[in-house]
């Protein structure tokens, strides 16, 4: 199908590396693949911290919703997205568009603040451990967490009643899914509005939560550096090493995108720094937090464990 030629009426035009077709195949099979990790792993961080006692902490209780998060952000996301590198057609329904542009919003802005919360978590952790478990009440988890929610959810009604009633002049996105940057240049008019408006939530949902971040780890460094064991180092290192590398994975590139000059960035390097974002790091996330964690590799084993267990009795 030619996409200069597609039919748009009720419909918009993803036009995802259709300037690369070469690329195409590769790619497809590259974000199938992470897809599949995403689910795998992120399913098995949720089983993990629901089924195993010694995971039902505050740490893990965050980790599981960004597990669940991150499951929901790449779905809102990717069978669209195969669909239209794997055929010809490379269109998507108004409806289709506005839920991609909302859940991408809400699921985006909800992982900023759920990593902000988690960094509270490691500062309680590190700094206040003899007062963690009654700082880190269950109750004032699942508060923060349904804040967090709430707070993603009323940022992404809003934004998306603000960009759905723009007059649009054109129906081709310059992305693969209906992102807010690539969706707001289809407008009629791209005025300093948009650039404000977007700046803004970049500020909201981007800077404010990392300038938490970056608090939280400030005084975790001030306590670190009065510890003098090596021992306590480590545990230290294992108990945020993993959060901080999520973090600048997600953030960076996240960053990038949202608060660059636009006239200094580029259509191709932006797609692929909202390719990794999107889609490669919620697959990678797992994995950060796996490779070092001794209690995530025991309760791992002792699930694999008990699947296989259970297999064996269904077939006795």
């Amino acid at each position: 199908m030619d996409i200069s030629n597609a039919s748009s009426d009720g419909n918009f035009i993803l036009l995802g590396f259709s300037d690369q077709p070469q690329l195409e195949p590769i790619i497809s099979v590259t974000v199938l693949l992470f897809y599949i990790m995403t689910l795998i792993n992120n399913t098995a961080i949720i089983l993990m911290s629901f089924l195993d006692s010694r995971l039902q902490t505050p740490m893990y209780f965050f980790l599981s919703n960004l597990s669940f998060l991150d499951i929901c952000y790449t779905t809102s996301i990717v069978p669209q997205m195969l669909i239209n590198l794997w055929g010809p057609n490379k269109l998507i329904t108004y409806v289709g568009c506005i839920l991609q542009f909302f859940f991408a919003f809400d699921f985006g802005a909800t992982e900023c603040l759920l990593l902000a919360i988690m960094a509270y978590d490691r500062y309680a952790a590190v700094c206040q451990p003899l007062h963690y478990m009654v700082i880190m009440h269950p109750q004032f988890c699942k508060k923060m967490v349904a804040a967090s929610w709430l707070t993603g959810l009323c940022g992404a009604l809003s934004m998306s009643s603000f960009a759905f009633t723009l007059p649009l002049c054109g129906h081709r996105v310059d992305n693969f899914f209906c992102e807010m940057p690539a969706f707001l240049k289809i407008a009629c008019e791209y005025t300093k509005v948009m650039d404000v408006t977007i700046y803004t939530l970049g500020v909201i949902y981007l800077l404010l939560p990392l300038f938490f971040i970056l608090i939280s780890y400030g005084i975790i460094t001030q306590a670190v550096t009065k510890i003098r064991s090596g021992r306590g180092w480590k545990k230290v290192l294992n108990t945020c090493g993993s959060h901080l590398t999520v973090v600048s994975l997600f953030y960076g590139s996240a960053i990038y995108m949202y608060l660059q000059p636009k006239k200094g960035s580029t259509h191709e390097v932006d797609k692929f720094l909202t390719l990794f974002y999107t889609i490669i790091t919620p697959s990678l996330n797992p994995l950060i937090y796996t490779l070092r964690n001794k209690d995530v590799k025991g309760a791992l084993k002792w699930l694999f464990i008990r699947i296989q267990d259970s297999e064996q009795m269904s077939i006795k």
